[in-house]
């Protein structure tokens, strides 16, 4: 496989998996803090929605402009948009639908059973995210899928842990 197409498809890759990671441990850290603050429920989906499509859209323009950035860098000078764009809507599109997995619970569940659910949910995704990507790249699946539960363990548990401590 020549460089240049694996270093693109590497980079796609990257968009889908961070933005996949991004979306569960913010979407889950935020709603799982709110909801420890003791808001109802309207207040937690209202508040997961404004984030899964800010955050989505930010991190779909960040990525276009730091893939359009690196791109001028490496080559000195301006290229065709169409990869950054790519990974742009890779971005936005992983980070957009992996926020609804640990927000989907809230929406049909009271506060109580909606809690645990969103963050076991997500758990379980950030373990499968890990375990699928390095079979695609021949990696340790084990090892990967439990680094990426542990890391997103933590950031999951600072939000919670901050709603629980400003607690109304």
């Amino acid at each position: 496989m020549p460089p240049l197409l694996k270093a693109t498809q590497a980079a796609f890759v990257r968009n889908f998996i961070f933005g996949v990671e991004d979306s569960l441990v913010s979407t889950v850290g935020l709603v799982s803090g709110v909801a420890v603050a003791g808001v109802d429920r309207g207040t937690i989906i209202l508040t997961g929605l404004v984030l899964i499509v800010v955050e989505a859209l930010s991190m779909g323009v960040g990525s276009l402009l730091a893939e359009s950035s690196t791109e001028e860098f490496v080559f000195r000078r301006g290229r065709s948009m169409r990869l950054p764009m790519i990974g742009g809507g890779i971005m936005f599109v992983s980070y957009f639908i992996a926020g609804f997995i640990p927000l989907a619970p809230y929406a049909f569940l009271d506060i109580t059973h909606a809690f645990p659910l969103s963050i076991i949910v997500s758990l379980i995704s950030l373990f499968l995210l890990g375990y699928v990507s390095a079979a695609l790249f021949k990696g340790r699946r084990t090892r990967s899928a439990l680094r990426m539960l542990i890391l997103g363990g933590l950031a999951i548990g600072a939000g919670a842990l901050i709603g629980s401590a400003l607690h109304r």
